[in-house]
């Protein structure tokens, strides 16, 4: 274990380890078990005219398959800023998915996607998509949520050079471009999945719900790595 600890910590402070695993695993069982749920459900088509007149784009699938390592540096990069900036990062994170189960349950979405013609590596692309990601959940956009989370983030953080920052807003934008684009949402899951990001980090920052969940993180990671989580940087010591 100590090995696997060393191993780590190459890539990421060992007290981020545990919060970033419970964000995904929180997310996939929101996303999963709430479609599960309203399965059967009326779901309701927010389909506006400006989605109408918005072009499908199908190489843009790129952009929106591309964006989960987009996702996954800046999750990491967040989670190395500090114990207590990743600790108020991912209850945020989860705070947000409570959301988004709330109206994936009592506001089902869905929407009329277009059909993919043409042959080769984009249409299968597009195929595929449409296969592994029906047309539901859509009303708030997770896409669009977790690549806003990943550029406020790490916004205003001097740890992280200035180009990058930029870069991840730049990278957001054309995340919500293409889940627009590939017809995957239409605009207000995309406003609403922003929204919903911004306001519970704020929060986050103005309450200090994550002292709590950080203690019990940090007793859990010990245990399992054998190592002392101290201080804002979480040093990790041999126990």
């Amino acid at each position: 274990m100590v090995r696997l600890r060393k191993l780590i910590e190459r890539f990421m402070p060992i007290y981020a380890v545990l919060p970033l695993i419970c964000c995904f695993v929180f997310n996939t069982l929101i996303y999963t078990g709430t479609r599960l749920l309203s399965a059967g459900r009326k779901h309701y088509d927010m389909t506006l005219e400006i989605d109408r007149n918005t072009p499908f784009v199908q190489w843009t699938v790129l952009i929106y398959f591309g964006c989960f390592a987009f996702w996954a540096l800046n999750y990491i990069l967040i989670g190395s800023i500090s114990r207590e900036h990743c600790y108020r990062f991912c209850v945020a994170d989860m705070m947000s998915r409570v959301v988004c189960a709330v109206f994936f349950i009592f506001t089902p979405t869905t929407n009329v996607r277009p059909e993919v013609v043409g042959e080769g590596f984009i249409p299968m692309c597009m195929h595929f998509l449409y296969w592994i990601d029906p047309a539901d959940n859509l009303f708030p956009s997770i896409h669009c949520l977790v690549s806003w989370f990943c550029y406020i983030g790490i916004r205003g953080q001097k740890k992280i050079p200035v180009a990058y920052r930029i870069f991840s807003l730049v990278v957001a934008f054309a995340v919500f471009v293409s889940t627009l684009t590939t017809k995957q949402h239409v605009i207000v899951d995309v406003i609403s999945g922003v929204l919903i990001a911004e306001i519970l980090y704020r929060l986050s920052q103005h309450f200090n719900w994550w002292e709590k969940y950080a203690k019990v993180a940090d007793r859990v990671t010990e245990f399992v790595f054998r190592c002392k989580v101290v201080g804002d940087e979480s040093e990790s010591k041999d126990i």
